[in-house]
Protein backbone atom coordinates (compact mmCIF):
# COMPACT_ATOMS: atom_id res chain seq x y z
CA UNK A 1 0.00 0.00 0.00
CA UNK A 2 1.35 3.39 -1.07
CA UNK A 3 0.93 6.30 1.79
CA UNK A 4 1.25 9.78 1.51
CA UNK A 5 2.78 12.05 4.43
CA UNK A 6 0.70 15.66 5.05
CA UNK A 7 1.93 17.72 7.95
CA UNK A 8 2.80 15.50 10.77
CA UNK A 9 0.53 12.38 9.00
CA UNK A 10 1.11 9.65 7.11
CA UNK A 11 -2.35 8.59 4.88
CA UNK A 12 -2.72 5.41 3.65
CA UNK A 13 -3.22 5.26 -0.57
CA UNK A 14 -4.75 2.24 -2.45
CA UNK A 15 -2.89 0.91 -5.46
CA UNK A 16 -4.61 3.72 -7.79
CA UNK A 17 -3.12 6.43 -5.22
CA UNK A 18 -6.46 7.25 -3.55
CA UNK A 19 -7.30 7.69 -0.19
CA UNK A 20 -7.87 4.26 1.87
CA UNK A 21 -9.73 6.21 4.31
CA UNK A 22 -12.00 8.81 3.11
CA UNK A 23 -12.51 10.60 6.85
CA UNK A 24 -8.34 11.68 6.09
CA UNK A 25 -9.56 13.94 3.13
CA UNK A 26 -9.02 17.85 4.16
CA UNK A 27 -8.02 20.83 2.40
CA UNK A 28 -4.55 20.19 3.27
CA UNK A 29 -4.51 16.60 1.49
CA UNK A 30 -5.90 17.94 -1.56
CA UNK A 31 -3.32 20.30 -1.98
CA UNK A 32 -0.77 17.20 -1.39
CA UNK A 33 -2.45 14.88 -3.37
CA UNK A 34 -2.82 17.55 -6.04
CA UNK A 35 1.38 18.56 -5.77
CA UNK A 36 1.71 14.72 -6.66
CA UNK A 37 0.06 15.43 -9.48
CA UNK A 38 2.05 18.16 -10.78
CA UNK A 39 -1.27 19.99 -10.14
CA UNK A 40 -1.66 23.06 -8.26
CA UNK A 41 -4.93 23.88 -7.23
CA UNK A 42 -7.31 26.88 -8.01
CA UNK A 43 -10.47 28.50 -6.86
CA UNK A 44 -11.58 26.59 -10.18
CA UNK A 45 -10.89 23.54 -9.13
CA UNK A 46 -11.89 24.06 -5.34
CA UNK A 47 -15.36 24.34 -7.00
CA UNK A 48 -15.44 21.04 -8.92
CA UNK A 49 -13.86 19.71 -6.01
CA UNK A 50 -16.47 20.86 -3.37
CA UNK A 51 -19.20 19.76 -6.29
CA UNK A 52 -17.80 16.27 -5.97
CA UNK A 53 -18.39 15.52 -2.88
CA UNK A 54 -21.68 17.00 -2.62
CA UNK A 55 -21.86 14.65 -5.55
CA UNK A 56 -20.67 11.60 -3.02
CA UNK A 57 -22.61 13.16 -0.49
CA UNK A 58 -25.90 12.82 -2.20
CA UNK A 59 -25.62 9.46 -4.42
CA UNK A 60 -22.71 7.36 -2.34
CA UNK A 61 -20.92 7.09 -5.35
CA UNK A 62 -17.97 9.07 -7.58
CA UNK A 63 -19.27 10.04 -10.70
CA UNK A 64 -18.05 8.84 -14.23
CA UNK A 65 -16.96 11.80 -16.10
CA UNK A 66 -20.76 12.21 -18.15
CA UNK A 67 -22.31 12.68 -14.73
CA UNK A 68 -19.71 14.65 -13.89
CA UNK A 69 -20.59 16.69 -16.45
CA UNK A 70 -24.25 16.95 -16.57
CA UNK A 71 -24.30 17.57 -12.41
CA UNK A 72 -21.33 20.28 -13.03
CA UNK A 73 -23.80 22.26 -16.01
CA UNK A 74 -26.91 21.20 -13.62
CA UNK A 75 -24.85 22.93 -10.82
CA UNK A 76 -22.89 25.70 -12.42
CA UNK A 77 -24.45 26.44 -15.62
CA UNK A 78 -23.08 24.73 -19.23
CA UNK A 79 -19.73 27.28 -19.09
CA UNK A 80 -18.40 25.17 -16.72
CA UNK A 81 -20.29 21.82 -17.14
CA UNK A 82 -18.78 20.57 -20.25
CA UNK A 83 -15.95 18.35 -21.28
CA UNK A 84 -13.48 21.00 -22.13
CA UNK A 85 -13.37 23.00 -18.93
CA UNK A 86 -13.49 19.59 -16.76
CA UNK A 87 -10.67 18.40 -19.21
CA UNK A 88 -8.32 21.58 -19.27
CA UNK A 89 -8.65 21.95 -15.22
CA UNK A 90 -7.62 18.09 -14.27
CA UNK A 91 -5.78 17.37 -16.93
CA UNK A 92 -7.55 15.35 -19.35
CA UNK A 93 -8.82 12.78 -16.80
CA UNK A 94 -11.23 15.38 -14.84
CA UNK A 95 -13.39 12.26 -13.18
CA UNK A 96 -10.59 10.05 -12.00
CA UNK A 97 -8.65 12.90 -11.16
CA UNK A 98 -10.64 15.40 -9.09
CA UNK A 99 -11.90 12.07 -7.42
CA UNK A 100 -8.74 11.22 -5.84
CA UNK A 101 -8.25 15.08 -5.22
CA UNK A 102 -11.30 15.17 -3.86
CA UNK A 103 -10.82 12.62 -1.28
CA UNK A 104 -13.17 9.78 -3.04
CA UNK A 105 -12.94 6.90 -3.99
CA UNK A 106 -12.30 5.82 -7.81
CA UNK A 107 -15.29 6.04 -10.51
CA UNK A 108 -15.91 2.63 -11.01
CA UNK A 109 -16.19 2.58 -14.38
CA UNK A 110 -13.35 4.52 -15.33
CA UNK A 111 -10.32 2.86 -16.73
Amino acid sequence: MNTLTVGARTLELDKDGYLADLNDWSAEVAHALAAAEALELTPAHWEILALLRQFYAEFQLSPATRPLIKYTALKLGPEKGNSLHLNKLFNGTPAKLAAKLAGLPRPTNCL
